[in-house]
């Protein structure tokens, strides 16, 4: 797995590939361009390609409040799953993330996505809250990474 490229969102065709690997992994919440325009604004997104090939995007949300909370999701494409890339990615996402400050680290899942669970469970995270937005009925999980496990050792 040493061919994977990871690079900060820049630039319309780079944000387009970003939106395609979030809408197809999290269809209930998709987003036009001008919404992912608008959390590059407020947010590091990346994209990571093994070779030239997209498999997979990140967001990190900045630390917030007394506990430095940041919000590290990695998400790899169902055809490039289970070959390293969601550990990687993961990993330099959550490195990023210390950078910024984050004391605290959690990720959001779509209920339904059992793989994206069972991968926040083997890196340590906990569920700490399930809701239905409103007006919507899909699920969402929220989790937090243990503390003992902040630096996401296990895998």
């Amino acid at each position: 797995m040493t061919d994977l490229r990871i690079e900060p969102v820049d630039g319309d065709p780079a944000l387009e590939q970003w939106r395609h690997v979030h809408n197809v992994i999290v269809p209930p919440a998709a987003l036009s361009l001008a919404e992912v325009r608008e959390r590059a604004g407020r947010y590091r997104l990346e994209n990571a390609y093994a070779g030239d090939v997209l498999v997979g995007c990140s967001t990190v949300r900045p630390p917030r409040g007394d506990e430095a909370v940041a919000t590290v999701i990695a998400r790899v494409l169902p055809e490039h799953r289970r070959r390293g890339y969601g550990g990687a990615l993961y990993a330099h996402a959550l490195a990023h993330a210390r950078v910024l400050g984050a004391r605290t680290v959690e990720t959001c899942v779509l209920a339904v996505n059992e793989d994206g669970l069972r991968f926040a469970a083997a890196r340590g995270f906990a569920e700490v809250d399930r809701y239905v937005l409103d007006g919507e009925h899909d699920e969402w999980v929220d989790l937090r990474l243990a503390t003992a496990d902040q630096e996401g050792s296990r895998a």
